[in-house]
């Protein structure tokens, strides 16, 4: 299913809803201007299996350039907008893009990366005209918002994850080749047959489109012909307002903006009508009991939550009334088998922790990285996202630590590793583990602890270095994947093999803060 496919019930009803800028696009806008992306993109030789990145803010003409993307049959890739340029250029030139779109407000990225991407045919701006690059309205004028000429190849997303050498990589699946009006979507499925998802419904979407959440709801809730309300920047009281204003039925959050909507004054959460909400899901990060029963006694029994990755290898549930009598539940398996698995690959009985596997989900692999492609797959071809946990006598999944320490800060996924590589490199830094470390609003914030080459003991110049340090981080990095604070030691936990023992700094954190 796409957005053309339901001009003749609701051509006129609104398709996407910018509340920020007051823009507003309707079904029949949308499918026209993705056609005539589409077959601009054919124009310069695009085919399907060919690959293309964007990197956008939440700008009003996201989801028609990701729709024109995929009824041009194209591998898209979504990048962060947060990245530096050097990150930027690395995905772009990984995913072997031919064509690469972003928007005014990267301009300057876009210029950057003009020589190190040299693979690139094509270079798009959004909202400018800039030497080199094609200004987006701009190259859409004279080609027809009619569908190609031609039976039309679905396309499908390219979104990034965690390498073993701390580079983001590719989750890839093979390139189906299916006719557009054919092709399956398993988000489509769920949004319709667990969350109740129709063409009547409205979807409000706080977070980044670049994550592979909010895009693949949103564009399986054009599938079904629901509206979508695209939020540029979560605001917790401004959420509140919307959900009222459009009369939102569905929303997908992470269980920061649980926290954020929590702490908004009493008349703020009591000046607003949501009773037309019928389904809030959230995901990306745990979510803290007391938060969770806060978030049940306000909204109703109408909270969802799941547990699944970008890799899509299983897909694990539960509605509030599973999660009240299984507090601390993730859910359990809705198209896969669940299997708790020992360090040697062995299953284990009910109740005992170990790595988290799935059997019957989606295969995948991460593109350019056969090791960890082969890590995550056990003889059997049972796969994993490297967590782990236990299943109950109901069949209950809950978490209990994450093997690889990936940072869950407000439900984006950090990997500490780059940051670790990168002070690593500092002349003041002899030794150094970065890690995640409780945050009450985030999860988990970004720590580094420092073994300094020279001894420094006085405040003053432990907090220059650490200033300097944090400083020669974003130099080079996102800012969200920098450390927010550095810890100096004499020390860090190696076992003897010289491998860095984290789970004792984590340990060690997590114990602070409980006795705050």
């Amino acid at each position: 299913m796409f957005p053309g496919a339901h001009l003749e019930i609701h051509a006129s009803k609104p398709a996407v809803i910018v509340p920020e800028t007051g823009f507003s696009q309707s079904f029949a806008e949308l499918d026209a201007r993705a056609n005539q992306l589409s077959r601009m993109l054919r124009s310069v030789g695009m085919y399907p299996g060919d690959s293309i990145a964007i990197c956008l803010e939440n700008h009003e003409r996201y989801l028609e350039i990701v729709w024109g993307c995929h009824y041009a049959g194209l591998i898209y890739t979504c990048i962060s907008s947060r990245l530096t340029a050097n990150e930027v250029a690395y995905i772009v030139n990984d995913c072997s893009a031919g064509v690469f779109i972003t928007s005014k407000q990267f301009a300057d990225i876009a210029e950057t990366i003009v020589a190190d991407t040299p693979d690139v045919d094509l270079r798009i701006i959004v909202d400018a005209d800039i030497d080199g690059h094609l200004w987006y309205e701009r190259s859409l004028d004279g080609h027809s918002p009619e569908p190609l000429d031609e039976d039309r190849i679905a396309g499908m997303e390219m979104l990034y994850s965690s390498g073993t050498t701390g580079f983001p990589k590719g989750v890839l699946r093979n390139f189906p080749n299916e006719p557009i009006d054919s092709r399956s979507n398993g988000v489509v499925s769920v949004q319709d047959t667990i969350y109740g998802m129709d063409n009547t419904s409205v979807y409000l979407s706080p977070a980044p489109l670049y994550h592979a959440a909010p895009l693949k709801f949103c564009t399986a809730a054009h599938a079904l012909g629901a509206t979508v309300v695209v939020m540029q920047h979560f605001d917790a009281a401004e959420y509140l307002v919307h959900l009222e204003e459009f009369r939102v039925t569905h929303s997908q959050v992470v269980p920061t903006m649980f926290i954020r909507l929590l702490k908004l004054p009493d008349d703020a959460r009591n000046a607003v009508d949501i009773s037309s909400l019928e389904c809030v899901i959230h995901a990306a990060a745990p979510c803290p009991q007391p938060v969770k029963y806060s978030m049940i006694e306000w909204f109703g029994p109408i909270i969802h939550e799941y547990y699944a990755g970008t890799e899509r290898n299983g897909y694990v549930h539960c509605d509030t009334q599973d999660w009240l009598d299984h507090p601390g539940t993730v859910g359990r398996a809705v198209n896969c088998v669940i299997h708790i698995v020992d360090d040697d690959g062995n299953e284990l009985p009910t109740e005992e922790t170990g790595g988290v596997y799935f059997e019957g989900g989606a295969e995948f692999s991460y593109h350019n990285d056969p090791d960890k492609t082969a890590e995550s797959y056990l003889t059997s071809g049972w796969s994993t996202l490297g967590d782990i946990g236990h299943l109950d006598e109901d069949g209950f999944l809950y978490l209990t630590d994450r093997k690889s320490y990936t940072i869950i800060s407000g439900g984006v996924n950090i990997y500490p590793q780059e940051a670790e590589n990168l002070l690593s490199t500092h002349p003041a830094v002899a030794d150094v583990a970065v890690c995640g470390v409780p945050n009450a609003d985030f999860g988990e914030e970004v720590k580094a602890v420092v073994k300094p080459t020279d001894d420094v003991t006085d405040p003053v110049a432990q907090a220059g270095l650490e200033a300097e340090l944090i400083a020669f981080c974003k130099a080079s990095l996102s800012a969200m994947k920098c450390p927010r604070s550095v810890d100096f030691r004499s020390e860090l936990p190696r076992l003897p093999t010289g491998k860095l023992y984290k789970r004792l700094l984590k340990d060690e954190y997590a114990k602070e803060a409980r006795h705050r």
